[in-house]
């Protein structure tokens, strides 16, 4: 029998990131996906025009029916798009405290359109803090939680001790823009960890849901939060290198 996971997450028409392509993934590796809309966005490939936060009623209800019909097995989360999403997000969590859940932070689009504002950033990591097994933030994400400049491995490190500690979780500082190579920092509250590949010349839309989800994927399986995040890195590497050019920018191929 196949285990379900849920993802909340904003809409993408594309299908190219959030909820859409978290299911993608969730199928792929073998998974039931089921999705509590979080946001829908207006957006091509490139480029995010507007988005529209879902009532927090809505998002709940979403949720209870869904728990009520299935058995979940694990949770990510995405985009929020509203600090009045918090509370509804925070009861999601403290309902699923036996679960293993990925957040990957979506506060702003890759075009520069804020998708939750700069000052709800605390308020953000207080609802998710002590809740959730692992943070995946991006540079640019860390830089704008601990309110610093992040651009070097070295200072990646600290940045994934010092969200590990705001969020009380793990933390995966994801650096595939950094300008010599792809390097990824694993602090799982104990020890660092070091994931570094050699950059790829392609920039493929919806990289952070990819790997978030297919963590969450490899955890459920039973994998180990190192061993999960170098597989899902491994796995990215390998769908990166056969994307689709059928938009005006790279899509995944699942």
């Amino acid at each position: 029998m196949k285990k379900a996971l849920l993802t909340l997450a904003g809409f993408d028409p594309t299908s190219g990131a959030g909820a859409t392509l978290d299911l993608k993934v969730f199928n792929h590796l073998g998974y039931y996906g089921l999705a509590v809309l979080t946001s829908v966005t207006v957006q091509d490939s490139s480029r995010v025009y507007d988005h529209l936060t879902l009532p927090p009623r809505l998002v709940l209800e979403q949720y209870e029916k869904l728990r009520s019909d299935f058995r979940l097995t694990g949770i990510k989360v995405g985009m929020v798009g509203s600090r009045r999403l918090f509370r509804a997000i925070e009861q999601i969590l403290k309902e699923s405290s036996n679960l293993p859940v990925v957040v990957d932070p979506v506060f702003r689009s890759s075009s520069g359109r804020w998708l939750l504002e700069k000052q709800d950033l605390r308020g953000y990591l207080k609802a998710i803090r002590g809740k959730i097994t692992l943070l995946t933030p991006n540079l640019e994400e860390a830089s704008l939680l601990l309110g610093k400049k992040i651009d070097s491995p070295e200072k990646m490190v600290e940045a994934a001790k010092g969200l590990s500690d705001l969020a009380a979780s793990a933390c995966l500082v994801k650096g595939g823009h950094l300008r010599e190579k792809a390097v990824d920092i694993l602090y799982d509250g104990q020890q660092v960890f070091m994931f570094s590949k050699k950059k790829l010349p392609v920039e493929v839309h919806g990289t952070g849901c990819f790997l978030s989800s297919a963590i969450l994927c490899h955890l459920v399986d039973g994998c180990s939060l190192p061993l999960a995040c170098r597989k899902a890195s491994l796995r990215l590497r390998r769908r990166l290198t056969s994307a689709l050019r059928i938009s005006s920018r790279a899509l995944f191929n699942l």
